[in-house]
């Protein structure tokens, strides 16, 4: 970043075409800025989640996720370049297993809902799985780490817990799927 954004319009898009780290140029439509984009919605998504009241510790994972992320498009930016390793997968894989834990065995589908932050980490969990589908895209035609898929994966997950440890947090049960209710039935 040789400007460091002191320049934030440049012109230089204008034509379809955006700038990768290494220097290079690719269309705005390709797949490797689909998933670039994809990654920083998921990373915007986490940010509004951030907001929100929340554990101490679920506040410090869930930056830390949001730099890791940044450091994921950082690497989908440079072509041939690494920055996730194992060692990022881990640490998602031992906070699902830590959150889990504690919570309730489920019986059923949940829905997206319960308290406002856990309804944010759901869609955070769907931006997320979008992510993770144009990062495969990608790398049906292109390289790209083993790490940056595995993380996109676990990150789903994590946060599907999380989205359940904040309604716990809150004071709010899952929101649990009730098949084959028809619409304008009350629960039961």
């Amino acid at each position: 970043m040789g400007h460091r954004l002191s320049k934030i319009v440049t012109r230089t898009g204008d034509a379809g075409t955006t700038g990768l780290g290494d220097g290079s140029r690719v269309p705005k439509d390709s797949a490797r800025i689909e998933a670039i984009g994809a990654v920083d919605e998921l990373n915007s998504c986490v940010g509004a989640v951030l907001v929100e009241a929340l554990p101490d510790d679920v506040r410090e994972l869930l930056t830390d996720v949001q730099h890791d992320l940044f450091d994921l498009g950082g690497e989908l930016s440079i072509p041939g370049h690494e920055a996730m390793t194992d060692a990022h997968v881990a640490r998602l894989e031992d906070a699902v297993e830590r959150y889990n834990e504690d919570l309730p065995r489920l019986k059923e589908f949940i829905l997206p809902g319960g308290m406002r932050a856990a309804a944010l980490a759901h869609v955070a969990r769907t931006v997320c799985r979008r992510a993770e589908r144009a990062v495969v895209a990608l790398a049906g035609t292109e390289k790209v780490s083993v790490p940056v898929r595995v993380y996109l994966n676990r990150l789903s997950d994590l946060l599907f817990v999380l989205a359940r440890v904040l309604n716990r947090a809150g004071g709010a049960p899952d929101v649990l799927w009730q098949k084959g209710r028809v619409r304008g039935d009350a629960p039961r």
